[in-house]
């Protein structure tokens, strides 16, 4: 099924790469703007996300030693850096993901790389060096992202759906790995209904995504891919789906030659892979197409 597997260490079966994007209420700031004062009710649900569901994912991948990618904007950074020192405890990855949670293709380029290099700023103030791994805000990859990415030293993009196992985006004058995620396991497509969010879809209940999830695992143990989950700690860190989370763990475990890494592990051992020439990758080139096809 899976053409060109890469061989992941100590004979793996699959790469499993745990990720939550941490957006708490800059979302909300950035789609309400002048009349935040007015969506009380969305601050609230997505402080959620650093006050309660941080520390309970936090402690309950720690206990598993199991580690995680945290992408977070920078302003989240800036405002709830106390909740956030619960992700340095343990093994995670900060990665970027914008600085209000804009989206990148509707800034044009300056605005773009302001927000890009801002977040840095942010990321390197919090935990004293540069973030190598970036995803787009809403997946939102402009013509300019991986310019950007190449041009600020990043290793990694995980933003589009592009395979099953890492990929090489190449835009002329450089190159950065992509590490690509599947729809399937973004918890807003299980669980997220919301007038408020402009996102209606039918509501799973925590088993159904749970078996969505081993669903894909097995796929990609099976095939020798790399499993990504998109996760946001106001959604999966509520009670219920946090229980699935932790079964989903203990059948992942039990399954047995899977390496569990963060996305930077991944990134560099696809790059070691590459140096050693022990493993090609496929190449994309971005922008896809140098004109629109349809005037």
């Amino acid at each position: 099924m899976i053409v060109n597997p890469p061989p992941w260490p100590k004979g793996a079966k699959c790469a499993v790469a745990f990720s939550f994007d941490v957006d708490a209420d800059s979302v909300v700031h950035n789609t309400k703007r002048k009349m935040i004062l007015n969506h009380q009710h969305e601050i609230a649900q997505m402080r959620y996300d650093p006050f309660v569901a941080l520390p309970r994912l936090a402690n309950l991948f720690g206990s598993n030693e199991i580690p995680v990618t945290w992408f977070v904007p920078g302003w989240v950074i800036e405002k709830y850096a106390k909740q956030l020192e619960a992700l340095l405890k343990f093994k995670n990855e900060i990665a970027h993901h914008g600085y209000y949670h804009e989206l990148p293709n509707e800034q044009n380029i300056e605005q773009e790389r302001e927000a890009l290099y801002s977040g840095i700023e942010k990321i390197h103030s919090f935990k004293g060096s540069n973030p190598v791994g970036y995803r787009a805000p809403y997946y939102g990859v402009s013509e300019s992202t991986y310019n950007l990415l190449i041009e600020a030293g990043m290793e990694y993009d995980s933003s589009l759906f592009a395979d099953d196992i890492p990929i090489i985006i190449h835009n002329g004058s450089g190159s950065i790995i992509e590490l690509p995620v599947p729809a399937t396991i973004d918890d807003y497509n299980q669980y997220v209904s919301s007038k408020s969010f402009d996102y209606l879809m039918k509501v799973s209940s925590p088993q159904t995504a749970l078996e969505v999830y081993k669903a894909e695992f097995d796929a990609m143990w099976e095939f020798g891919g790399l499993w990504i989950c998109v996760w946001h700690p106001a959604v999966s860190g509520r009670p219920a789906q946090s229980v699935a989370i932790r079964k989903l763990l203990d059948y992942m475990i039990k399954k047995e030659k899977v390496w569990f890494a963060t996305h930077q592990e991944v990134a560099d051992h696809v790059n070691g892979l590459i140096k050693t020439k022990k493993w090609k990758p496929r190449v994309e080139r971005i922008p896809f197409y140098n004109q629109p096809i349809l005037k």
